[in-house]
């Protein structure tokens, strides 16, 4: 066992090396579209020059329509960034199939899981200010939350972002799914049986990882919607974002979950865990949002808050058996960021699923590259998509990860 978890740690100070090379070997960002207003004057401004771009949008244009006629999509929206800078911005499809409304770049979507990223840079954000730390205890900032041995008062705030509490994963989702308070859920995590020691192992979770938003609000006595407004998503200038039902379901544009091209009702259930799974945006904001994971915004998101975030805490195990989850290697998980090797590339990405929406966003940190996506449909087939974009970037032979064609 002691040589095993030896060679794990080498493993993983390998990997920190990698990580910190990458941060400085990183060039400094293009002036490039960094808000919403700017953005909004890049839609619609023609082809791109491909003597500057990688990517062929026009490939990717027909792609992306490719996979939206489909008869299990209802719309897509794709936001690029290449070399610092975001460079394409679309909206396939409808909001609603039985209105037949279109998504546009304003559309606000879901999130989903991808929403465990502001959660974990709200806290880094609130460490560098002293309100809390990330070593800290959970039982000092959550009262809901008890875990086996009483192993609340051992695993820290950075266990629950990474995913290393000991539990089984996904404690208790189906109950949260039942309309239980997720305050009750957590009281119940005491008697399960103990995976390993806090910190030691990683088992994804849900209501768990939700203390993220109990800490916030105790830390800044702010609801956690209004303390992600006032650090990253006003200074930011997403001006969509939110992390409530009202704040998708109020919007002017929003994309209506859908089975097929079935329209069903919104799941309030991850709306109670907001750090989890709470966030919404139009998919120019989600765009905003990972180039300043790229370090694009450095005056709201420094280089030591981002090496935070993305430096690999535990090796994650293989995850899903679709090609391009096979093509990722060397899979870890940092502070509610996942890490992968494609290519000889390490890349940065996180994927969110809740009924009928779906999300992902997934970047090179040293190339500045990087594919952010947002549908109101249960399908995974868009899923394929972003490798064959890295593939053009990478200027690698063609694959078809998408297999726009099969069931």
């Amino acid at each position: 066992m002691r040589s095993a978890q030896l060679l794990l740690a080498i493993a993983l100070f390998i990997e920190i090396l990698v990580i910190a090379k990458h941060f400085m070997a990183t060039r400094p960002v293009r002036q490039g579209i960094s808000t919403a207003a700017n953005a909004e004057r890049a839609l619609g401004a023609g082809p791109l020059n491909p003597r500057i771009y990688r990517v062929d949008y026009g490939r990717l244009d027909e792609r992306a329509r490719s996979i939206v006629d489909r008869k299990d999509m209802a719309g897509l929206a794709i936001a690029v960034i290449e070399d610092g800078q975001l460079s394409f911005i679309k909206a396939y499809g409808v909001v609603d199939a039985s209105t037949g409304e279109k998504a546009t770049p304003q559309t606000v979507w879901r999130w989903a899981s991808v929403s465990k990223g502001v959660a974990a840079t709200l806290e880094a954000l609130l460490a560098r200010q002293g309100k809390l730390r990330l070593d800290d205890p959970i039982s000092k900032w959550s009262s809901t939350l008890k875990l086996p041995h009483d192993n609340q008062n051992v695993a820290t705030l950075a266990d629950a972002l990474s995913h290393r509490l000991g539990i089984v994963k996904n404690a208790y989702d189906d109950r949260l799914e039942d309309n239980v308070d997720p305050a009750l859920i957590r009281g119940d995590y005491g008697p399960l049986f103990p995976m390993c020691p806090p910190g030691t192992c990683w088992a994804y979770q849900n209501v768990a990882f939700d203390v993220a938003h109990e800490a916030v609000e105790k830390a800044t006595g702010l609801t956690y919607d209004e303390a992600a407004r006032r650090y990253i998503f006003a200074p930011l200038g997403m001006t969509s974002a939110s992390t409530t039902k009202e704040g998708l379901v109020g919007s002017a544009s929003w994309a209506r979950p859908h089975n097929a091209r079935r329209p069903i009702p919104v799941q309030d259930a991850y709306y109670r865990i907001p750090a989890a799974g709470g966030v919404n945006s139009s998919i120019v904001d989600l765009g905003i949002w990972m180039r300043a994971q790229m370090g694009g915004a450095p005056g709201v998101l420094p280089p030591d808050i981002l090496f935070e975030l993305h430096v690999p805490r535990v090796f994650t195990p293989h995850r899903g058996l679709a090609p391009y989850d096979l093509a990722l290697k060397n899979s870890a998980y940092g502070l509610a960021f996942r890490e992968s090797d494609y290519e000889g590339h390490h890349l940065i990405w996180h994927r969110g699923a809740v009924r009928g929406s779906r999300s992902e966003i997934i970047f090179d940190p040293v190339e500045r590259f990087g594919v952010a996506m947002l549908w109101n449909s249960t399908s995974v087939k868009p899923t394929g998509l972003p490798l064959e974009i890295f593939d053009q970037y990478y200027r690698l032979p063609f694959h078809d990860w998408v297999q726009v064609g099969k069931p």
